[in-house]
């Protein structure tokens, strides 16, 4: 992942509706979320939550898949991986034992 799309996706999460939109579908993996049902549990209108949306998926966070009549929002699992991977890449250098509790704390918590 180069600097700048680390930059856009961490830019599209440093915004508190989007956080939680991306908080909600990682929390629905791997059934997703209607887009209608996320407006609705988040209480944001839909035009706002479609806005929302778009800024996500072009930051390479969510996917979306049309079934019958409704959008299907899922969070892109692969994209959130190369932001942390991007992140902490060159964690400890010196010591790779010392990102250990973090790579725990990740595989634990997956």
């Amino acid at each position: 992942m180069e600097s700048e799309s680390a930059i856009i996706a961490l830019g599209a999460l440093a915004q508190g509706t989007r956080l939680a939109v991306f908080r909600l579908l990682v929390r629905h993996e791997p059934a997703g979320m209607a887009a209608g049902e996320l407006a609705r549990q988040l209480e944001v209108p839909q035009n706002t939550m479609s806005a929302h949306l778009g800024i996500l998926a072009r930051a390479g966070l969510v996917r979306s898949a049309r079934q019958s009549r409704s959008v299907i929002y899922r969070a892109d699992l692969d994209g959130l991986r190369a932001v942390t991977l991007f992140l902490v890449k060159d964690c400890c250098a010196a010591a790779p034992d010392l990102c250990a509790p973090l790579v725990a704390e990740l595989t634990a918590r997956c």
